[in-house]
């Protein structure tokens, strides 16, 4: 089966108001990810976190990424999902993913 997802804020639903070919696309790519196994389209996104990354999907409707962290032992974390709208990501998906990225780092640090 591989690791759990868990969707942090409003990533989930971020992720099911794509259009339907990027939504398969995603949930196909998570999937590899879930196995252990790279997307077939990603890069580093270590400035938010280590270990954060960046699925790349583009299809007619656009370009789509879906930011996550699979580096933590218990789950594949999805911090955000978005339709990219210019060349470089915006600075608002950055503290989006920046922010749910140092939630997951403080309550993993609570846990015993």
């Amino acid at each position: 089966m591989g690791k759990e997802i868990r969707w942090v804020g409003s990533a989930y639903d971020d992720l099911l108001a794509f259009p339907d070919a990027a939504r398969r696309q995603a949930g196909f790519q998570l999937g590899k990810v879930q196995a252990g196994l790279e997307p077939e389209d990603w890069k580093p996104f270590d400035e938010v976190g280590a270990g954060t990354r960046e699925i790349r999907i583009r299809e007619s409707g656009g370009a789509f990424r879906v930011m996550y962290v699979a580096s933590f032992e218990e789950a594949v974390y999805v911090l955000h999902c978005f339709r990219k709208q210019t060349r470089a990501t915006s600075l608002r998906d950055k503290r989006i993913t920046d922010t749910r990225y140092r939630a997951i780092v403080n309550a993993r640090k609570r846990k015993p």
